[in-house]
């Protein structure tokens, strides 16, 4: 498969995973897989009740514990599908959600060079 196509697999994974287990999926995703890093950027991310409660500083907090407990909730279950996709060991994913933009942002790191692996 081309670099390309193991980003649309990993777009498409990552969707469906965030309507399972986060409760709905985002308006749009992009993936991009740069050395050993893979990029998930995901907008229109946060309902419209989670708009709501971002308006002020204590939503915001409550909004991003609860996001964030949620995601570690299912962490198991999301290298999985990101290790099915890329066939390499992941050593870390990282994720934060901004309130203010209502995008999504998760980085995984990867144990080889996927960028490279894939140019072969």
């Amino acid at each position: 498969m081309t670099k390309g196509q193991i980003e649309a697999k990993i777009s498409e994974a990552v969707s469906k995973f965030e309507i399972e287990f986060m409760g709905r999926g985002p308006k749009q995703i992009k993936t991009f897989i740069i050395q050993d890093l893979i990029i998930i950027r995901l907008k229109g991310f946060l309902s419209q009740s989670e708009q709501k409660l971002a308006i002020n500083r204590e939503g915001v907090e409550l909004l991003k514990k609860v996001r964030t407990m949620l995601f570690e909730n299912a962490r198991e279950y999301f290298e999985k599908i990101i290790q099915e996709v890329v066939d390499v060991s992941i050593i870390s994913i990282h994720s934060d959600v901004s309130t203010r933009t209502g995008e999504k942002v998760i980085i995984v790191t990867v144990a080889e060079n996927l960028e490279e692996k894939l140019n072969r």
